[in-house]
């Protein structure tokens, strides 16, 4: 089956033949991502056309792509974020210019502020309710070119110029620049202040992992990394001294006791970045052990109802924050603390892949967890 797409855009149709360059293709989340010979994809007004260079495989991807995390427009070249060269811009764009390593969020917004919608692009994820509209199959519909692959044609406002990336000695640690940059936009909204105590429950994931290094960076005094994998709990232990470890034992009020000593105390902030979790007890553990005047920062993918006490949250006037994505300014300051060496990409143990078997690196990607990635380097 060849991989075709036609796209409104201003009254003009792009119609997409098999021929130019690899890309990983899902047809339908029935079918499996396969490589298949795509066009090049041509610039148009609103977007650049990048060489990838670095793309982060998630390690859930494989059960992405079978539907288990949502929907997805389908036929796409999937993948989302990455960092790439910017080889063309549009006319009309200023935010990147050919030759810039640039970050790729995936991030799109309609730019409405009276009724804002967003998407990602080659992925699942609308915001608000998630439900879809006539805005989001739209920007779909017109931006169905993902990351996996050689070039990816994308919308400037979803790109952010990195200078001085060029030169950066670890260049396929930068795939993990879109995890670190959604995980800053939890710590930002979490208000987590230098000195604080942090509790992180789904820590040896890699939205987990994510956070850790973004807390130490911002100066957190304690991090209580609490999580199920023993080998990136170490992983995380190593960081820094004011790493400390809870392995789960998926019990509210047992993993809840753990972390309290392990703070000495209650928690500042805890954000949760636990993936699809069976139950909730690891979440509310979390919110168990924050302070008076706590906050706690959801940031994860668990699909279960929170029993959230109404007296309990208003007597102890906790503040509950949703973290979805970041802005393009949150993703520049988690740059310059890379390029700074405050966010050390060092800690990380990235795999490289190329584009040739799908199957094989999805299967590379599922073993990996915490500060460990498997990137492709096309």
């Amino acid at each position: 089956m060849q991989y075709q797409y036609e796209a409104d855009l201003d009254t003009r149709v792009v119609v997409v033949q098999n021929r130019g360059m690899k890309a990983w293709i899902l047809d339908s989340t029935d079918a499996g991502l396969r490589l298949q010979e795509v066009p090049d994809p041509k610039v148009r007004d609103g977007g650049a056309v990048l060489q990838m260079r670095a793309v982060q495989v998630p390690a859930y991807t494989r059960v992405l792509t079978m539907g288990g995390r949502g929907g997805i427009a389908t036929p796409t070249v999937l993948g989302i974020g990455g960092i790439g060269r910017v080889l063309d811009v549009g006319d009309d764009v200023q935010t990147v210019r050919p030759g810039d390593i640039a970050l790729c969020t995936g991030f799109l917004e309609t730019g409405r502020l009276a009724d804002p919608e967003e998407v990602l692009l080659g992925w699942t994820g609308i915001a608000g309710r998630g439900a879809a509209s006539a805005a989001t199959d739209a920007m779909r519909r017109v931006w169905r070119t993902g990351t996996f692959a050689e070039r990816a044609l994308m919308p400037a406002s979803t790109l952010v110029a990195l200078p001085g990336a060029e030169h950066y000695p670890h260049p396929a640690s930068l795939a993990f620049l879109p995890w670190l940059t959604i995980a800053a936009g939890a710590v930002e909204r979490s208000a987590l202040r230098p000195g604080g105590r942090l509790v992180v429950t789904g820590a040896s994931g890699q939205l987990g992992g994510a956070v850790v290094l973004l807390a130490l960076a911002r100066g957190a005094g304690t991090i209580v990394a609490v999580g199920r994998n023993p080998a990136s709990l170490e992983r995380l232990a190593a960081l820094d001294p004011r790493v400390r470890t809870v392995r789960s034992v998926a019990d509210r009020a047992a993993d809840g006791e753990a972390i309290a000593d392990a703070l000495g105390g209650d928690a500042d902030v805890t954000i949760d970045a636990l993936g699809a979790a069976p139950t909730v007890d690891l979440t509310m553990a979390g919110f168990d052990v924050l302070r008076l005047d706590g906050t706690m920062v959801l940031l994860g993918g668990v699909r279960q109802t929170l029993p959230i006490p109404y007296d309990e949250l208003m007597h102890r006037r906790i503040t509950l924050r949703g973290s979805w994505m970041a802005s393009n300014e949150v993703a520049y300051s988690v740059w310059r603390q890379v390029r700074a060496g405050s966010i050390d990409l060092t800690a990380l143990d990235v795999a490289t892949a190329d584009l040739e078997d799908p199957d094989a690196v999805l299967a590379r990607a599922e073993a990996t967890n915490g500060l460990s990635i498997v990137a492709l380097t096309p």
